[in-house]
């Protein structure tokens, strides 16, 4: 069989001064406090290449991640369902959505994205990916390891008689709301990583957790997971070093944290140490291949009337609305001119002992948690936040409960069903079987 090889690419994707931040829905770039990139990983040697790629945005949407997946997939000479991308979800960021643009401009609201910038971001991304190729090494072990990361997460939802009665915001100032319990979470870092024999090559780390300790005063930065992740990369720098957000769709540092501008190196170090301490506790296997399984699903649109195309419309061409509003109503009407196409989830299975699932939008820790448990044989894996057209994916609970995140979802409860469904397939789960009564 042929050997297995890893390339490994990255590079700035930092925006310059003036470009909207968030969707355009906070203060735009004033300053750089450190850079923003996309990184990524290309295995080579089992069938068709698979591209593992991340960026440090706050999201990436509909045709905005159809163009990026799609150059990615022909730098690399393969097809864009081998291509899984994914953002970091730092909110001093860009937010792609170029529909949704296009539609801005159209009604002559503010703009959320430079769409030149865009285009060139994707095209430098693709030319690091083609120039990493002829630079690629053999691997042939991969490694597993996890640590719990202390004092960071907490559940953003507080519920009391079935509704939401606080929301934990990333910055919560309320002491008495950041006094409660932390909730349901997943404390844990896990690192995937990759090997010649004894020598690592690079270690991919997933944990579930909205990523901002503060934002919105226009200084650019990957925030306090990226920053951990870079001082990884900065202490052993022969180890290419990637971050990916888990299923932190209601999950924030909102206990741990009060928006403090020192904050910010302190939740960085609790991320880093159990980075740290996940890669101590990695044990490798030898492996001589992969399969890549993809699951197709088309998420329904909200019911609601205030979801329809026409009330977002209506919003859009308001002149007179804050452009949170207008923004939001755009990129409403993107999600549901895309609705037919399908968001595909992705596994990467090493010999069925290793998974790496990959997962839309912002999904609730629920999702994660439940991956695990479907596979509790493996080392599960997991990563969110890849095409966002949704927005957040609660659970079908989380709907009648209340609170932020399903006001603002743009797909239906019928989401939760759907996503298991496919994880299921994905991890080749047992479907257990319920006695008749």
């Amino acid at each position: 069989m042929p050997a297995l090889h890893l390339a490994t690419f990255a590079c700035d994707v930092t925006p310059p001064a003036g470009h909207p931040l968030c969707g355009g829905w906070i203060e735009p770039v004033r300053g750089v406090d450190d850079p923003l990139k996309a990184l990524g990983v290309v295995l080579l040697g089992a069938g068709k290449p698979v591209v593992l790629c991340v960026v440090d945005w706050c999201g990436i949407r509909n045709e905005a991640f159809r163009v990026w997946r799609h150059a990615l997939a022909a730098a690399a000479h393969t097809t864009p369902e081998h291509v899984s991308l994914h953002c970091v979800h730092p909110h001093n960021a860009p937010f792609a959505d170029v529909e949704a643009e296009k539609l801005i401009a159209a009604a002559g609201a503010a703009t959320s994205l430079d769409l030149k910038y865009f285009d060139e971001c994707v095209k430098r991304s693709a030319e690091a990916l083609r120039a990493a190729l002829p630079k690629a090494r053999k691997f042939t072990h991969v490694g597993t390891g996890a640590a719990k990361v202390d004092r960071v997460a907490s559940n953003r939802r507080i519920v009391a008689d079935g509704k939401v009665k606080f929301t934990r915001t990333s910055a919560t100032k309320a002491k008495e709301i950041r006094d409660e319990p932390e909730g349901l979470i997943d404390p844990v870092v896990k690192t995937l990583s990759f090997w010649d024999g004894d020598t690592p090559l690079a270690a991919l780390h997933a944990y579930a957790c909205h990523p901002m300790s503060y934002y919105g005063d226009g200084r650019v930065s990957a925030d306090f997971c990226g920053l951990a992740r870079q001082k990884r990369q900065d202490e052993d720098p022969g180890v290419f070093q990637v971050y990916f957000n888990g299923c932190g769709g209601n999950v924030t540092a909102g206990k741990y944290n009060d928006g403090a501008k020192e904050n910010r190196p302190v939740l960085r170090d609790r991320v880093y140490a159990a980075m740290v301490a996940a890669w101590k506790d990695t044990k490798r296997a030898a492996v001589d291949g992969w399969e890549w399984r993809v699951e197709p699903v088309k998420f329904l649109p909200r019911k609601e009337p205030f979801f329809g195309e026409e009330m977002s419309r209506k919003a859009l061409d308001d002149p007179k609305a804050p452009t949170a509003r207008r923004n939001n109503g755009a990129f409403q009407i993107a999600w549901l001119k895309r609705i037919d196409t399908p968001i595909e989830l992705n596994c990467l299975d090493f010999g069925g002992k290793v998974l790496a699932l990959f997962l839309p939008a912002e999904a609730f820790v629920e999702y994660q948690l439940a991956a695990q448990a479907m596979r509790p044989d493996a080392a599960v894996h997991v990563a969110a936040y890849g095409d966002d057209g949704p927005g957040y994916i609660p659970t079908a609970r989380a709907y009648l409960e209340g609170g932020y995140e399903p006001t603002v979802a743009l797909s239906s409860p019928d989401s939760e069903e759907l996503m298991l469904q496919a994880i299921r397939k994905l991890l080749k789960a047992r479907v257990e079987k319920r006695e008749e009564k």
